[in-house]
């Protein structure tokens, strides 16, 4: 029987506060975009449009008259490209200004011309339209959650508590903008040293004309032509040999040994990747921080509407997921967020000679550690359904501030600010349903009842025995070629610095793929056989404590004074589920709770040293050793 949710005090339910009933929550949750205009489909066009226009529309030659030398409008351009892909899902009103400036810069290089004439050219107002369609449909539809909230909330306005006013957002996300923006201008700044460099030597260089007598192709890293000019044969590297055929007519400068196509000047793309990626990034997180503080400050601004609802912890990633307030079967989700706690700046000091503080302070602490321990272990019990008071509007894309108490050890109300944008909790484009929290675990799919499970087998005197099954053997192997691909990528051209990812990452790698070609867990008379990457390890079954599945990986506890037994990957249940299948190593943990608590379900009979598994890891060190020495030797 589900436990009723954790009271809030009443004198922190502000006078008036409406309850959020399932009718009007139900009526807000109606009110989502359609799935036409999900980001997605959106995303998929803009891309699928941008790479056919690149790949049908004629790339301009490099030139004597128009060299290929650094092109910052062209970068800056591609910049607000990609950033609009990312706006489109995450900030639709930026999203239509990136669309509208990538509008003005596929006009201004000719591409509404060739529209007339070229399906490919066609594609990018086409898929633009579609996508600015799809970002004012979840705009207006954002509108009408916020009206529908207001109705629910009534006229009662109440002040934000003073905690949330003092909650700031976006600094994380300037300090990480100002340092890759510091990058991009260290980029630029380094290919403007290239660039100047080149002049200045060219200024003093002698100017000759040659003609193309070959290309050299040779090279697996480099094309050369081969130029004859002044009685000499030059042997020049480029980077775009199909602009320079045999027998056409370049210009070069020569400075003693040292000579250059005018056509092409130098070569600065790495440090023009540079200030791409950090023009990317930086702009990205600068918008976010942007957003983010703007979004706090509206919600700051004055008296708001609020409601009271249910909230509960995602027992996984934190999320908050908020209820109907007459729902304390918290069956049905309305929305959800990201948020963190806010607290109101205390100065004052405590008192010297306080009788018992010191020993408060002890419990309090150990209380604390005692709970990060089981946060470590994945002991800790899952986030309780709690009466709070929600502060603003919600709608999609909105930011709120809740009141409610953490947890049943706490009395103090906790208010916390959300800081991630409001999402409504629909079903996912991509999934069969919503990811919600299961009632009282925090997990994808409800967990069955230990009778339950139990009732679904059936009583044997022969072993038990989960193992590596399909599913999990092809993600070993899809490791065992990423494993395989790193080794001779790193290796192939002999000692370098990156030598270092091998030595941090290959233990790991190994580790996941032995477990996942593998694993297994065989059950009999006195306990589990647990077949790990190197080891098989014995757990009786006194000493055996709660058996978990979470993130492809079953952890067995052992209690006090031995390690926990953990497996992963054994699995891909994301895959599994997609494909309407409960996950394997999900139901083999439940089956083996079942058998923890239900001793009549054991079986009888001793496991033989041939039925206990063996670990694979000792023979796939050797095997890539073996294969480490086959890519350095041959």
């Amino acid at each position: 029987m589900n436990k009723a949710p954790l009271p809030l005090p009443a004198e922190h339910i502000p006078p008036g506060t409406a309850d959020w009933r399932t009718p009007d929550a139900q009526r807000w949750l109606a009110a989502v975009p359609a799935r036409w205009a999900h980001p997605l489909w959106a995303v998929l066009a803009l891309v699928a449009a941008g790479v056919w226009y690149m790949e049908g529309s004629p790339a301009a030659a490099c030139t004597s008259a128009a060299p290929c030398g650094t092109d910052w409008p062209g970068l800056l351009m591609a910049v607000v490209l990609v950033l609009t892909l990312y706006w489109v899902w995450r900030q639709p009103r930026l999203a239509l200004a990136g669309l509208a400036a990538g509008l003005v810069g596929f006009a201004e290089d000719g591409g509404f011309t060739e529209s007339f004439g070229e399906p490919y050219a066609l594609a990018h107002p086409v898929a633009a339209a579609f996508a600015a369609a799809g970002l004012v449909h979840r705009l207006a539809l954002a509108g009408r959650q916020r009206a529908l909230a207001l109705e629910a909330a009534g006229e009662v306005r109440q002040p934000l508590p003073g905690a949330a006013r003092t909650f700031r957002r976006g600094r994380f996300s300037f300090g990480l903008a100002a340092l890759l923006l510091a990058v991009a201008g260290f980029g630029y700044w380094q290919a403007q040293q290239v660039a100047d460099a080149y002049e200045e030597r060219a200024a003093r260089a002698t100017q000759l004309s040659g003609q193309v007598v070959a290309l050299d192709r040779a090279d697996e890293d480099a094309d050369f032509v081969k130029v004859e000019a002044d009685g000499r044969t030059h042997r020049i590297e480029t980077a775009f040999p199909e602009d320079f055929p045999e027998g056409s007519t370049v210009d070069l400068v020569v400075d003693g040994d040292w000579v250059a196509l005018v056509a092409e000047p130098y070569d600065a793309f790495g440090w023009e990747l540079l200030v791409f990626a950090g023009l990317v990034g930086g702009l990205a997180f600068f918008a976010n921080g942007v957003d983010g503080r703007t979004r706090s400050v509206r919600l700051r601004r004055g008296p708001l509407p609020v409601l009271k609802v249910l909230v509960r912890e995602d027992h996984e990633d934190g999320r908050t997921w908020v209820y109907a307030a007459d729902d304390p079967e918290a069956l049905r989700p309305v929305l959800h967020f990201h948020s963190m706690a806010a607290f109101e700046d205390e100065d004052e000091d405590k008192e010297e000679g306080e009788e018992g503080a010191e020993g408060v302070d002890d419990d309090a602490d150990a209380v604390d550690l005692t709970k990060f321990r089981q946060i470590l272990k994945g002991e800790d019990p899952p986030p309780p359904l709690r009466e709070a008071v929600l502060y603003g509007a919600p709608c999609a894309g909105a930011e709120v501030a809740l009141a409610a108490r953490p947890d049943e050890e706490t009395p103090e109300v906790l208010v916390e600010c959300s800081v991630t944008a409001v999402k409504p909790a629909v079903p996912k484009l991509l999934r069969s349903r919503s990811k919600r929290p299961a009632e009282g675990t925090g997990r994808k799919s409800p967990r069955r009842s230990v009778e339950e499970i139990a009732a679904s087998m059936t009583p044997t005197d022969g072993l038990r025995v989960w193992k590596a099954h399909g599913l999990s053997r092809a993600v070993g192997v899809g490791l065992l070629l990423v494993q395989g691909g790193g080794m001779w990528a790193m290796l192939d051209d002999g000692f370098s610095w990156t030598w270092i990812w091998l030595v941090l990452g290959l233990p790991w790698l190994m580790t996941a793929v032995a477990t996942a070609l593998t694993w297994r867990i065989t059950a009999d008379r006195d306990g589990l056989w647990v077949t790990g990457a190197w080891r098989v390890r014995r757990i009786e079954w006194d000493a055996i404590t709660p058996v978990r599945h979470s993130e492809d990986g079953i952890r067995i506890g052992t209690g006090k004074g031995s390690d926990n037994v953990e497996l992963s990957p054994t699995g891909w249940a994301w895959l599994e589920r997609r494909l309407g299948r409960e996950p394997y190593a999900e139901r083999a943990a439940e089956e083996l709770r079942a058998l923890q608590l239900s001793p009549e379900l054991r079986p009888a009979e001793e496991a033989p040293a041939a039925r206990q598994g063996m670990p694979v890891g000792p023979p796939l060190v050797a095997l890539s050793v073996l294969w480490g020495a086959a890519v350095l030797l041959l």
